[in-house]
């Protein structure tokens, strides 16, 4: 990104530049030379302070956009938090049937296990 004193030393810079190369080589008169330094800086002046501004509303856009992604982030995962919440009620229930026929297919093989041992000592 653009530093913003650079950007403005560039402009000054390239301005005396630009009116000196602009007093050596032109074929004017005094006055209308004169005239037209004038006029050139007063434009350079109107570009600097339209610069100024511009930054000034970026700088403002920037915050504004920073704090409302913030909420925004907040809201987020508060609804991600409830999403969740939900979520886990919904499956306890069924996480306790789960369990609850786990225990019972396992005591139903323990059972079968035994029966079949017992068949087994038999024979």
């Amino acid at each position: 990104m653009i530093n913003a004193k650079s950007l403005l030393f560039g402009i000054v810079v390239g301005g005396a530049i630009s009116a000196t190369a602009t007093l050596l080589s032109t074929p004017k008169s005094g006055k209308e030379l004169r005239y037209d330094v004038k006029y050139r800086s007063d434009e350079a002046i109107q570009a600097i302070k339209h610069f100024k501004e511009d930054g000034v509303d970026l700088k403002e856009q920037i915050a504004k956009t920073s704090k409302e992604g913030a909420a925004l982030i907040k809201d987020l995962s508060a609804d991600v938090k409830q999403s969740i919440e939900s979520w886990k009620q919904t499956v306890e229930p069924h996480q306790k049937n789960i369990q609850k026929y786990l225990n019972q297919i396992e005591k139903s093989l323990r059972e079968l296990e035994e029966k079949t041992k017992k068949q087994t000592e038999e024979v």
